[in-house]
């Protein structure tokens, strides 16, 4: 089944046995986008990745931007050249002061997206669902994907709307929350993410590499065989890269 298998948000560069991982992310074929925290690490997983199967992102997690808020002109500058965005986001359950500052970057990196076109972007909602929904609005030129949603039902209708897709971890198949949100997220916009190094699975590390028990766990909340939720799960794949 290792045709169908992918990874639209693995956090690779974090990874203390980085090498190794990518060596097994391609012998077995997995797509993956490798997103990055901050547009320097987005340079420097690029000049260490030549692979057909790990596309890494340019990102800028929201947690860091009041932090790293000299680094805003280096993700500007580079945006032109990186089809996939990410991590990038709003995360209000944490934002104290930099609410603003997350708010106002988010927004201007939308703006700056839509006008070049064809991004894809993987993006970060934690406590901020509605006002990430609200800033990408129902037109924008390109493709995103919420990943590790978490917000209300309502707000992901909505999403739908705007031509969200949302990835799925191990660890929201696992909770009654995650399982509602699994279960109301329309079958065509359905993608896979580990989010590794950030989830475990019988307390180790669930990355790329394991995949198939997310697909696994999706067919089981969906009603589905094993060969009919990877199926969907990869045409999906396929029509988010266009």
């Amino acid at each position: 089944m290792n045709e169908f298998l992918f990874d639209t948000h693995a956090h690779l560069d974090l990874l203390p046995d980085f090498e190794d991982t990518v060596s097994k992310i391609e012998q077995r074929k997995i797509y993956t986008i490798a997103v990055t925290n901050l547009p320097s690490l987005y340079k420097r997983l690029s000049n260490k990745i030549n692979s057909k199967y790990i596309k890494p992102a340019l990102g800028f997690h929201p947690e860091l931007i009041e932090q790293y808020a000299n680094h805003i002109p280096e993700m500007w500058d580079r945006l032109p050249e990186a089809k996939y965005i990410g991590e990038v986001g709003l995360d209000l359950k944490v934002a104290g002061k930099s609410e603003y500052l997350q708010t106002s970057f988010f927004t201007e990196l939308i703006k700056r997206c839509d006008k070049l076109g064809g991004k894809i972007l993987t993006v970060h909602s934690r406590g901020a669902a509605q006002q990430v929904i609200d800033i990408i609005g129902d037109k924008f030129n390109g493709k995103f994907i919420l990943h590790w949603y978490s917000g209300s039902i309502k707000t992901l209708e909505q999403a739908v709307i705007s031509g969200a897709y949302f990835s799925i971890n191990y660890a929201m198949t696992l909770s009654l929350s995650g399982q509602k949100i699994i279960r109301s997220i329309p079958k065509d916009r359905l993608l896979l993410e580990s989010d590794a190094p950030f989830v475990n699975f019988n307390g180790k590390r669930f990355d790329s590499l394991c995949v198939d028990r997310t697909v696994a766990k999706i067919a089981e909340l969906r009603n589905l065989t094993y060969l009919e939720a990877s199926s969907q799960l990869y045409k999906n794949f396929k029509a988010l890269l266009g």
